[in-house]
């Protein structure tokens, strides 16, 4: 994987904690020789050294995320650790670029070596390197990679660890998601000429069928088309004539962060639900993702609430072993969703195929932020007392606000982040 001259147009480079830099990388495969995502904290032949900081930062990263479940002690220890990445207010408007504790810790370690293997190996081809993590940018031009460094934003804010410890003589590139990324990262000190606002890089098989899925959702979302007599001349403009009927029964999607936190908000939703699950008059994905742990979890309770004779019919588990194969799945599932169910991670972003979000509780303080700018767009809102899910779920849905928020999604995110980074490493304009 990492010989010299293979073919391909980038390296493009991840790590596995959680799902959001992995996710961010997934879309970009294409530029990628044999279609190959490198894990810049898993790959083969990597230093032992390397390795046990790698894992260690995953290993603690996982245990706090589960951890914060736990009442006072959890709340504690997590609020302690998120201060690393802590995001300052951004008002008022001032000079942020000093280096952080958790920046000067990075970089302590770099200068010992710490990436210089990767790195090394990458330049036999020197080909751009696209990052979704920050750590692997910084390494490659700590040890003087010889191609291109581009860094690629999964949140719509960052702290100041995205930015390297010297900003203001960086050749590192950055692609933005949004305009307040942008705005944040020349407060970081990054220059102007070395930020990209292209968007977050979506699934291609999600952004080609985006209109085509949001017009069958708005059937599902209107049940008494409100919003589609008031706002008629505005759906013909973006999406045409509506189809008669929708493809696919009314369908919640409810995803699991990687690290597994919040898999009990699936099992309280499946409770509020079971009757009509069990009369099929809604079809409910649980996202399992890789993790086998949280599959198991979830059909000992589907067993538990007696719906087990609606498994594989109108309730699904979504898990796949491989990576890969799961956001394959996860992508496809996303076509036939009507409502997403998640805490706002990178998965904020899939607003922008026209999907209406509902928010479970935050994870860290940059979830914090991906929800600030998700409420502004007008295309997510927080869960309700999961004991009445079936009560203000229909109400939001008579009046019509679900299928606001998921035009508002479609209509006011960015969409094409995918194929403009590829014009940029391209040299297209």
């Amino acid at each position: 994987m990492l010989k010299k001259n293979i073919k391909g147009k980038a390296w493009v480079i991840d790590v596995n904690m959680g799902y959001g830099h992995q996710r961010t990388a997934y879309p970009l495969k294409d530029l990628a020789p044999n279609k190959e995502v490198i894990s810049a904290n898993d790959y083969k032949d990597m230093p032992k050294k390397d390795k046990v900081i790698w894992d260690s930062s995953r290993n603690f990263y996982e245990f706090i995320s589960k951890f914060k479940r736990f009442p006072i002690v959890g709340e504690f220890a997590f609020s302690v650790f998120d201060k690393f990445q802590k995001i300052l207010n951004f008002y008022p408007k001032r000079d942020l670029s000093n280096p952080n504790l958790y920046s000067n810790q990075v970089f302590n370690l770099i200068k010992k070596g710490w990436g210089k293997d990767l790195i090394k190996k990458l330049s036999k081809n020197p080909l751009p390197l696209i990052t979704t993590f920050f750590i692997p940018a910084f390494m490659a031009e700590a040890f003087n990679y010889p191609g291109e460094i581009y860094c690629v934003i999964c949140d719509a804010d960052i702290s100041r660890s995205w930015a390297p410890f010297n900003p203001f003589q960086s050749r590192i590139k950055y692609f933005a998601p949004n305009f307040r990324v942008m705005e944040r990262l020349m407060l970081y000190g990054i220059k102007k000429e070395n930020i990209f606002l292209v968007g977050y890089p979506l699934p291609k098989e999600n952004i080609k069928n985006a209109s085509k899925d949001l017009a069958h959702r708005i059937l599902s979302l209107d049940t008494r088309k409100r919003y589609q007599r008031k706002y008629k001349p505005l759906i013909k403009a973006f999406l045409g004539k509506l189809p008669e009927k929708s493809n696919h029964p009314f369908t919640i999607t409810f995803a699991v962060g990687g690290a597994g936190a919040q898999k009990e908000i699936a099992i309280k939703i499946l409770k509020t639900l079971s009757p009509k699950i069990k009369n099929k008059t809604i079809k409910i994905f649980l996202i399992a993702g890789a993790r086998k742990e949280v599959k198991k979890y979830f059909l000992e309770n589907i067993k538990r609430l007696g719906l087990q004779q609606n498994l594989n019919k109108n309730l699904e588990i979504i898990y796949e072993k491989d990576i890969k194969d799961y956001f394959k799945k996860f992508n496809q599932v996303l076509r036939k969703t009507d409502i997403l169910w998640t805490k706002p991670s990178e998965l904020s972003f899939y607003t922008a195929l026209g999907l209406p979000i509902i928010l479970a509780p935050t994870v860290g303080s940059q979830e914090d932020f991906n929800e600030e700018w998700l409420l502004r767009l007008g295309s997510a809102m927080h869960q309700k007392d999961l004991n009445y899910i079936d009560q203000w779920l229909l109400d939001f849905m008579d009046s019509g606000w679900f299928a606001e928020a998921s035009m508002q999604g479609f209509i006011e995110a960015k969409r094409m982040g995918t194929y403009e980074i590829e014009k940029i490493i391209s040299k297209k304009k």
